[in-house]
């Protein structure tokens, strides 16, 4: 399976990315410049996280005019799995791939630390190989990771089964102290319409191993091997 990493200036996560996918995982994995107008046949797209253009203006406002976005569009459209991770994540919200924005942590100070969330739905591609409810401990890093939409937008996201990911308690709970940014509904990550393109703030290519403190992450990745190697997901290349 081939991974293609997008990288933006400003992009800091690409490389642990394409360490998950290629060291841990052992899959192909290419690098893939935000002027680039190819996703070189990749079967899986990754935005990862950073500060794309120095997030000015706001948080992936720039980099949704990139080139590649265009062909990152036409790959979603067509069914392709699509993962934004915390910047990649705030790229989509950006483009429109996903709904709602991203405001600044309730905090006002950037929040790095190890949270636990709740795998809500598993019918992803990058939570198939997941338990609905599984916890997992990732790690985030972001100055605006609260996510907004209205609250109509939001009832329609729980309805629809679009929000994938939830931070949660130790014990799974959902409550404010374990919301670390204010995301309203304690929101860490949705899906779009068709289930394919998934954004989410916490780090999953940072918890690929124990060594660094958790190997949680490395499920969706597995997750997604799993699905494109069971044929989903082929038309999009």
């Amino acid at each position: 399976m081939k991974f293609a990493v997008v990288v933006f200036p400003g992009s800091n996560c690409d490389h642990d990315a394409y360490y998950a996918v290629r060291h841990v995982l052992g899959q192909d994995a290419v690098f893939v410049w935000h002027k680039d107008t190819s996703l070189q046949g990749a079967d899986a797209v990754i935005l990862p996280g950073g500060f794309a253009h120095g997030d000015y203006l706001r948080t992936g406002a720039i980099a949704r005019f990139s080139p590649i976005m265009h062909e990152v569009k036409r790959f979603a459209e067509a069914g392709g799995p699509v993962l934004g991770i915390c910047n990649g994540f705030q790229v989509l919200l950006e483009a429109g791939l996903l709904p709602g924005a991203m405001l600044r942590n309730r905090s006002v100070r950037f929040q790095c630390e190890h949270v636990v969330v709740k795998v809500e739905h598993t019918d992803t591609p990058f939570t198939v190989a997941c338990r609905q409810g599984q916890l997992l401990r990732i790690p985030i890093a972001h100055g605006e990771g609260n996510y907004y939409a209205e609250p109509d937008v939001v009832e329609g996201l729980e309805k629809s089964r679009r929000v994938i990911f939830r931070y949660v308690t130790a014990v799974g709970a959902v409550t404010p102290d374990a919301n670390p940014n204010g995301s309203v509904n304690n929101i860490a990550g949705l899906c779009s319409e068709r289930r394919n393109v998934v954004g989410l703030m916490p780090h999953p290519e940072r918890a690929c191993e124990l060594a660094v403190g958790s190997a949680d992450g490395l499920v969706l990745l597995e997750s997604v091997v799993t699905s494109v190697g069971q044929g989903a997901y082929a038309a999009a290349r």
